[in-house]
């Protein structure tokens, strides 16, 4: 039996807002979208085109208000061929939310306030 990750799911509250923002800060791009019959909910899988692990976002239409993310330190890590390039866009977009220059790297923050880890392909 063998078993390999597919996805990871983020729950969004402005959902075109954070595809955006995955498109804009990590290149990720729309690989399919899902809509209950309803409209109770909208999932939108979202890939960096080079491997098969996809981000997905998820929407309730009955959600109201921000998520709770408490102390949760969960994140979902990306490895960036152009460091310098990658800080200059988050920079200019304002989403760094925290540096480890010892380290050599340093996390964004989602629309939702989800952290995601920007580690330079070579350390």
């Amino acid at each position: 039996m063998k078993f390999r990750i597919d996805h990871n799911n983020i729950n969004v509250t402005d959902l075109e807002k954070s595809v955006a923002f995955y498109q804009k800060a990590l290149g990720l791009q729309e690989i399919r979208r899902k809509e209950a019959k309803d409209g109770s909910f909208t999932l939108v899988f979202m890939g960096d085109g080079i491997t098969n692990h996809k981000i997905e976002l998820t929407w309730l239409r009955d959600k109201e208000g921000p998520y709770n993310l408490g102390d949760n330190e969960s994140h979902i890590a990306f490895i960036v061929d152009d460091f310098d390039a990658a800080y200059a866009l988050h920079k200019e977009m304002g989403c760094i939310c925290y540096e480890n220059k010892a380290m050599g790297l340093y996390f964004i923050e989602d629309p939702d306030g989800y952290w995601i880890e920007i580690i330079p392909e070579k350390r």
